[in-house]
């Protein structure tokens, strides 16, 4: 087919054109169970009752003004994620990429309000947090910022769940002013860190007058089974990025702020000609309204469990299989080899999944899954992941 759309994507040969809950169809009326929510973006399923509504009602009225006026709407969404994360206040953006944009240029900000030159920002090895210049030079793999160089400086790498390298770190360089870091690594290959990682950055921030900033892009709206996963911590942040779930599809990005944070960019430092717009923050507070009405974050801590347990039973003592990890409905099952034939395999067969990291099985069930789906996905990819690991050749 002949396509005017620049190739930045790999295309799986379907085209969907409907959606209900969980399930997806394609141009040839199959059904599809989706176990990747498009990458963590649908947690409550597709054309969800509430979202609709809240579209369609809005779009009535208005879609957009500019953020040079009040939008009443945009004030009832920050309110709301401040009462449900306990940040001060909100910058809305389009994306995850713009929400970690936000975060690099308050840490910068920051720094340059303490008398330091050259502010900079520790990362972690296998991270994702974008594509823009800033946020990509900020991820760890080298692969996605090949041919995009000079990289933007001023990021300081050390390994994922290792507090004596982010301490040797800070001994070694000077002008270090923030800690980014996501909760649990999605595009690293769902890499879950020690259930103090983040007690422990929190205290070395502390310690360092450093701010620390957590990507929850991936990891938020209820996903880990909380409605934020620093709050499985206890602990306070003093930035948040969010988006994907935020909008269940429609864009949307978020960067919050607490305390000496939420004082650093005034008018004039930054903004977004979309960002906060009607239509978005209308989608949203029916996103939040129904997280919380229906309780599911606390049903995505239950399903995650039964999802891992399920396929830690029906993989035992599988050769080939290395490792079965979840954080809520977050899920990754490692293998020995390069795997990524399997979302091909899994497609075939009606059920949408992902590999991250080469040889992770990356899964993100929308929070609504009900236990016939769970069954259903670990009979299907179980099959799958069985087949696969009995050939001597990888996909």
């Amino acid at each position: 087919m002949n396509s005017h759309i620049m190739p930045t994507y790999g295309h799986l040969p379907v085209t969907f054109v409907r959606g209900s809950g969980a399930w997806l169809w394609d141009t040839d009326g199959k059904r599809y169970l989706d176990a990747l929510s498009g990458i963590a973006v649908c947690s409550l399923g597709h054309a969800h009752p509430a979202v609709h509504r809240a579209i369609c009602k809005q779009s009535e009225t208005l879609l957009h003004t500019s953020n040079v006026y009040q939008i009443a709407v945009q004030e009832n969404l920050a309110a709301k994620l401040a009462a449900l994360s306990g940040m001060d206040n909100v910058f809305f953006c389009n994306s995850g990429a713009e929400a970690n944009e936000a975060a690099i240029k308050i840490a910068r900000k920051y720094g340059h309000g303490l008398g330091i030159d050259i502010p900079r920002i520790i990362v972690m090895e296998k991270s994702f947090h974008g594509r823009t210049l800033a946020t990509l030079s900020a991820t760890g793999n080298p692969k996605v910022q090949q041919g995009f160089e000079p990289l933007v400086e001023g990021f300081i790498r050390v390994p994922y769940n290792d507090v004596p390298a982010l301490e040797r770190a800070l001994a070694e360089h000077s002008g270090v002013v923030a800690v980014l870091v996501e909760p649990v690594q999605g595009e690293g290959g769902v890499n879950v860190p020690s259930a103090d990682y983040l007690n422990r950055i929190r205290a070395l921030c502390d310690r360092h007058n450093l701010l620390m900033m957590l990507d929850e892009i991936q990891t938020g709206i209820g996903r880990t089974g909380k409605f934020l996963a620093f709050q499985h911590n206890r602990i306070l942040p003093d930035v948040v990025t969010l988006a994907k779930a935020l909008g269940n599809g429609v864009p949307i990005g978020a960067c919050l702020a607490h305390g000496k944070a939420a004082e650093v960019l005034t008018a004039g430092n930054h903004g977004s000609t979309f960002g906060g717009n009607l239509l978005a923050c209308s989608a949203a507070l029916a996103v939040l309204d129904t997280l919380e009405q229906e309780k599911l974050a606390d049903q995505a801590e239950r399903h995650g469990r039964a999802i891992q347990a399920a396929f830690s039973e029906s993989l035992d003592g599988m050769p080939g299989v290395v490792d079965i990890r979840h954080k809520g409905m977050m899920i990754g099952i490692e293998l020995d080899r390069p795997c990524g034939g399997l979302v091909s395999a899994a497609l075939e067969r009606g059920l949408l999944i992902n590999v991250t990291n080469e040889k992770t099985i990356r899964l993100l069930p929308p929070l609504i899954f009900d236990e016939a789906q769970i069954e259903l996905l670990v009979a299907i990819l179980s099959g799958l992941v069985k087949d696969y690991t009995a050939q001597d050749v990888t996909l």
